[in-house]
């Protein structure tokens, strides 16, 4: 027929990038360990006072934000948990024919006020547990779900 089959090509380009990445990484871990360290990790520690730097890292922000704006402990456990699991059930939960956004404006509309929720909820994550911190990330939390 009129096909070439090109799986053996891209399979290589894929395992050399893999290699790549995986040989800068080694590089990098091996010459350079503190570069990517955050400095607040070399200040000594004062077992009377917790830091008020401590906070997860940044792909967790939006999941953390969300456990803080729940008082309750065990609600905010599940809240968090339930949070991760939404975006592990997004792909499972599309099973229209149609596998575009492009002529469905409304699910368009879900879709980037999903994106920007979660932006704000990584944000706040990373701020103090003040008052006006407080009330965006229980809106946001709120309109997460």
């Amino acid at each position: 027929l009129d096909k070439i089959p090109f799986h053996a090509y891209y399979s290589y380009k894929d395992i050399f990038g893999f290699a790549v990445m995986l040989a800068l990484l080694a590089l990098l871990s091996t010459f350079a360990p503190n570069l990517l360290g955050d400095p607040d990790n070399f200040t000594p520690a004062n077992p009377l006072v917790t830091p008020p730097h401590i906070k997860p890292e940044w792909y967790f922000l939006f999941a953390y934000a969300i456990l803080r704006s729940i008082p309750n402990k065990l609600g905010g456990v599940l809240a968090l948990l339930f949070s991760i699991m939404i975006l592990f059930l997004m792909p499972l939960l599309h099973t229209s024919k149609q596998r575009t956004l492009m002529f469905r404006p409304l699910a368009k509309l879900f879709f980037w006020t999903l994106v920007a929720n979660t932006l704000i909820l990584t944000w706040i994550g990373g701020q103090p547990v003040e008052d006006p911190f407080i009330m965006i990330g229980q809106l946001a939390s709120v309109s997460y779900f």
